[in-house]
């Protein structure tokens, strides 16, 4: 099933080109919050300012979003790393051109929870994660792959533990809730809901652990070779939007805080119509500002960890030998 996003186009600023000259693009997504700075973009009138009629589809899945990209039925896709992702990727049919949100130390990102009954039982550490029946969305997930990050830095087998992959956040929610997994790696907003709730109980998050780039902004081969002065028409706004999210909700104070005050909740609220559509805004937007991940302002990729993540995909078996971290990127897009 594909749904279609409002632009909310009534709350951009004026045009600055007339409707005749804008030049029509599709982007596939997801309605998640990790995606805000596209929706900043659109709702800051960025993308009409470059000309551009940007048709925003929200699929079920970060598969979905690439597959779509790689047969032609977007012309650009935000999405995590996937096997999808990186195979078509290493084929050619994408390729990425600018970075998505990232875990990053002293930020909170994803949460590692545990059921009330395994926290009962001893599981109050990463290092006791080992030998758990652990939910997943699927295997090869950013959470599959963080769960391997933590055996490794905590010197425990990933073999030993035993993955339910339920397809969905709200599936692994409930089994955390009603106790039939012992744990999960959860986006912030769902650990939280659990954990004041009294179903689970925060372990840590994992930006504690390690940083890691979460996703990126691709771009499909045939665009790259015959649009390419649009890819970086959208990239400007797509940046332009990126550096509001981050200088609105990833601000601090002088102890170190995150600041919440007019300007990260004006900027919640756009990304909420996007993400929560027809939710009463103001609890929706809190939502966002409390659950928003970092974001680098110039949407800067980090290199280093996509080689990390592309060389544990290989050692699991989950992605073909062939792909090559620094030929998946547009390098030229990334000065």
């Amino acid at each position: 099933m594909i749904l279609r996003l409002a632009c909310c186009f009534s709350i951009v600023a004026a045009l600055t080109m007339p409707a005749a000259a804008q030049e029509r693009v599709s982007v596939g997504t997801l309605r998640a919050v990790s995606n805000g700075a596209l929706f900043v973009a659109a709702a800051q009138g960025y993308f009409k300012a470059e000309g551009l009629d940007v048709e925003m589809t929200a699929y079920e899945s970060e598969q979905a979003v690439v597959e779509a990209l790689a047969v032609g039925a977007t012309d650009f896709g935000l999405a995590v790393f996937t096997p999808a992702a990186f195979n078509f990727a290493g084929r050619g049919a994408i390729k990425v051109i600018a970075a998505r949100v990232r875990e990053k130390r002293d930020y909170e990102g994803n949460a590692i929870i545990a059921s009330n009954g395994a926290y009962a039982n001893g599981l109050r550490r990463f290092d006791e994660l080992a030998s758990t029946l652990f939910a997943v969305n699927d295997l090869g997930s950013t959470f599959h792959y963080q769960l391997g990050q933590i055996a490794r830095a905590k010197s425990f087998d990933l073999a030993g533990i035993t993955l339910k992959p339920l397809q969905s956040f709200d599936a692994m929610a409930r089994a955390v809730g009603t106790g039939s997994v012992d744990a999960a790696i959860m986006p912030a907003q769902y650990a939280r809901e659990l954990v004041v709730t009294r179903q689970a109980k925060l372990i840590g998050w994992y930006s504690n652990l390690d940083e890691q780039q979460l996703g990126a902004l691709f771009a499909s081969a045939k665009m790259l070779e015959t649009r390419r002065a649009t890819v970086e028409k959208f990239l400007r706004a797509y940046r332009s939007g990126a550096a509001d999210y981050a200088d609105a909700l990833m601000r601090r104070d002088h102890s170190g805080k995150r600041i919440f005050d007019a300007k990260s909740q004006a900027t919640a609220a756009m990304i909420a119509r996007y993400v929560y559509p027809g939710q009463p805004l103001a609890a929706a937007a809190a939502t966002v500002e409390t659950g928003a991940y970092f974001m680098d302002r110039q949407a800067r990729l980090d290199i280093a960890d996509l080689v990390r993540q592309v060389e544990w995909y290989k050692a699991q078996g989950l992605i073909e030998p062939s792909v090559d971290a620094r030929t998946i990127v547009d390098s030229s897009l990334m000065k």
